[in-house]
């Protein structure tokens, strides 16, 4: 099976888009890979379970539905440090395994994916 990242930096000013890579990452995990996401910029408002559940893509699902699967499928989650502080946003209420990082992380997960999706 293979190394995924998914790297998210759009939020939901683009829903469909979020969900997209979402959806992909859940579907990965459900296949049996290997799956990490990082979510940075406007992508870590994500994390608040208020917009998560606001926020619908249109053929692409809701993402409270994507981000629970992610949550059950133990996919480790990580939100940019620096992204989170400007925009007020704390890792704890997003449920799962969710981390704060800094770019380093993200630079960490590129080397040991073998394949990285951006969103």
């Amino acid at each position: 099976m293979a190394k995924i990242l998914v790297h998210l930096a759009t939020g939901p000013e683009n829903p469909t888009r979020a969900a997209l890579a979402l959806l992909v990452a859940r579907t990965a995990a459900g296949e049996g890979h290997e799956v990490q996401l990082f979510l940075a910029g406007d992508a870590v408002a994500l994390a608040r379970p208020e917009t998560a559940a606001a926020a619908h893509g249109i053929g692409t699902g809701p993402v409270s539905e994507h981000w629970e699967a992610i949550v059950s499928a133990g996919v480790p989650m990580f939100l940019s440090g620096m992204s989170s502080k400007a925009r007020g946003v704390d890792a704890a209420p997003a449920g799962g395994t969710v981390e704060l990082a800094q770019p380093s992380k993200l630079v960490e997960l590129a080397v040991w994916a073998d394949t990285t999706l951006t969103y």
